[in-house]
């Protein structure tokens, strides 16, 4: 299989915030590669092809940035994280 390259656009306002997404991409697990751009509020990840794109998406969001837009290989993809539901 080969590696995966998710792209995201992010709402990034200062180093600050580049730096936070920076720091936990660079935490997880199955990232071969990584890209983040407070110019062009993007974030670009190369990785192994374990590493699917909603964990990746879930990692960025935990930063508290919003993300606008989101793909997969080349694919658009929803941004919107889905929540798991824990049986009461």
């Amino acid at each position: 299989m080969a590696d995966h390259t998710y792209k995201f656009n992010v709402s990034m306002s200062c180093g600050g915030c580049s730096g936070a997404v920076n720091r936990v991409l660079g935490k997880l697990e199955g990232v071969k590669s990584y890209e983040v751009s407070l110019d062009t509020q993007t974030a670009t990840v190369v990785a192994v092809p374990e590493l699917d794109y909603e964990t990746v998406l879930k990692t960025i969001v935990k930063t508290g940035k919003k993300v606008n837009t989101g793909e997969a290989d080349g694919e658009e993809k929803s941004v919107e994280v889905k929540s798991v539901e824990v049986p009461v």
